[in-house]
């Protein structure tokens, strides 16, 4: 029976009692009286029901057919919103924007984040984090959109767009007291090293240590870790020291710990934007990605 009933039966249902007459209600419609007065024979037809009086030229609501008419009322608005929102979503006003991104990476989100907050308030902003191997398995596995990551990639099944290099600096704990504003790398030869490792595959920790044994050493390294934070925290409590992207540190600004530029290393943190090859984008994410490369410029 419900395929049976039209969307347009009920809306002109709804505009008949409102108007009280047909003559009114095909008026406000726009149409003539005759095909609005068969729509609604032919709905009382198909629910097997009366719904309205008819006394005289006023039309009165039965007792059925007022549970019918706020039904259908409640019916209609939730249909209007339902189409409202599913238009506002496919242009990027509202919905879900699902983004992962390494944490020694997120020196590039806070700005354009407030700025697509600012514009687009409507959308809910859903954040993963992780190393690049478990931010590439988020987007193979559709749980984000957009992922920013440290290079390599290890696959070519992404979109990608370069992110500024970003040169490595070495951090120390304060309790040191190294007098230096900078340090070579063979000054670290025998530091103990916390460093970035992945969850899987190669990135920035096989770069720090071929730049160790390129200045004649190998390093003396504690700990491996794939969360940044982690790492500073350790650092801050003196268990050693690390080597990792400058910008990781501007972002993640912690206690107690000294950061020194390093003089004679030539080796940059690489960082882009990644997404899966033909596969549809959302307009927030779409409108997402125009904002970001737009603030990339000023960086």
């Amino acid at each position: 029976m419900i395929a049976l009933i039209d969307i347009k039966q009920l809306k002109y249902f709804s505009t008949i009692v409102e108007e009280g007459q047909i003559t009114r209600a095909a008026k406000k419609l726009h149409m003539a009286q005759p095909p609005l007065s068969q729509s609604l024979k032919q709905l009382e037809e198909t629910l097997g029901i009366t719904l309205l009086d008819r006394k005289g030229k006023k039309l009165e609501l039965t007792e059925a057919g007022k549970i019918f008419y706020q039904r259908t009322k409640h019916f209609l608005h939730q249909l209007d919103e339902m189409i409202l929102e599913v238009q506002e979503t496919s242009s990027g006003l509202r919905g879900t924007l699902s983004i992962g991104c390494v944490k020694s990476c997120f020196y590039y989100l806070p700005k354009t984040l407030r700025n697509f907050h600012d514009k687009f308030p409507n959308v809910k902003i859903h954040l993963r984090e992780g190393d690049t191997f478990l931010i590439s398995e988020f987007l193979q596995n559709r749980d984000i959109e957009v992922g920013i990551v440290r290079l390599p990639i290890g696959s070519d099944e992404y979109e990608t767009i370069q992110l500024p290099s970003d040169p490595y600096v070495a951090v120390l704990p304060k309790s040191w007291n190294y007098e230096r504003h900078s340090i070579r790398m063979r000054d670290m030869k025998e530091i103990p090293l916390l460093l970035l490792h992945r969850v899987s595959g190669k990135g920035q920790y096989e770069m720090v240590v071929n730049e160790c044994q390129h200045h004649g050493f190998k390093p003396t390294v504690v700990c491996e870790c794939p969360d940044v934070t982690i790492l500073f925290s350790l650092v801050a409590a003196g268990v050693g020291a690390t080597i990792v992207p400058k910008s990781a540190v501007s972002t993640f600004q912690l206690p107690n710990i000294t950061m020194l530029e390093i003089e004679d290393s030539s080796i940059q943190a690489e960082a882009a934007i990644i997404f899966q090859k033909n596969r549809y984008l959302s307009k927030s994410a779409t409108n997402f990605l125009e904002m970001l490369k737009s603030e990339l410029v000023h960086l």
